[in-house]
């Protein structure tokens, strides 16, 4: 497996379609381009997950979040791109920005504003919100390294971003964001 420090490099081969591993503020994540149907289902495969489950979206910077800010009154805009200790992704409404390959059965998306610089700087690369799933097949714990990566997924993957992860102690918190609902903790 590929271990690549380099955002634009990292960047290039999600926009063909490629996924990737990297370090979330927790745990190993999958990405992929949301937008791209193949990638994305991929992604589901490898972790033996259901589609109707829907994928959580990450964001490096504000601008990154547009689509969804512009759908949203002004308390839940600050929510969502508030900054908290606790990593939360917020469950928007949406049925016409994000794909429903992405969304699953929901007519919502979660999306997190992410405060960790690795992905920060990935996002930034790409131009764009990624999937930001946990790198696990169903059932497993997440990964917690490059080792586990690979035992994983092997060459099932395109690359790993060579990056630590963050210091948070759990996966993201998810809560509703206009009732702030909290659906994991």
């Amino acid at each position: 497996m590929r271990l690549i420090t380099s955002e634009s490099e990292l960047a290039h081969i999600l926009k063909q379609g490629g996924v990737i591993a990297y370090p979330t503020e927790a745990v190993w994540g999958l990405g992929c381009d949301p937008y791209n149907e193949k990638a994305v289902r991929r992604i589901l495969e490898l972790k033996s997950r259901p589609e109707y489950k829907g994928l959580i979206l990450v964001a490096g910077e504000e601008k990154e979040l547009a689509p969804w800010l512009s759908l949203l009154d002004d308390d839940a805009k600050q929510r969502l791109i508030s900054k908290s200790d606790t990593p939360t992704s917020w469950v928007v409404p949406d049925t016409e920005i994000t794909p429903s390959w992405v969304r699953g059965e929901h007519e919502s998306v979660a999306i997190r504003l992410s405060q960790h610089a690795s992905v920060q700087r990935l996002c930034k690369a790409f131009q764009g919100v990624i999937v930001s799933t946990s790198a696990n097949p169903a059932g497993l714990p997440p990964a917690m390294s490059i080792d586990e990566i690979n035992i994983y997924f092997g060459d099932n993957i395109d690359a790993i971003f060579d990056a630590s992860l963050g210091k948070a102690s759990q996966p993201s918190q998810v809560r509703d964001i206009v009732t702030d609902t909290l659906f994991r903790a």
